[in-house]
């Protein structure tokens, strides 16, 4: 099951994708709040669900665990 393991640099790197796709998403979340233009706030609202899958995904990735041994 090491396979399926991520190595220590790829799991930070995994981190690092998951906080940014976060601050996407906020920050998509609040320009849609602000936009008055329909077809802004349905772009957004695409970026919004595209941006959740992601999160699922990266969190996917995440729970796989991480591989400390060093082969």
């Amino acid at each position: 099951m090491a396979d399926s393991m991520l190595a220590p640099h790829e799991t930070m790197e995994v981190h690092e994708l998951l906080a940014f796709k976060n601050v996407c998403m906020t920050k998509s979340v609040t320009m849609k709040a602000l936009v008055s233009d329909e077809k802004l706030k349905n772009l957004l609202q695409t970026c919004v669900s595209t941006d959740k899958q992601h999160i699922q995904d990266l969190q996917g990735l995440l729970s796989r665990g991480t591989s400390t041994s060093i082969q």
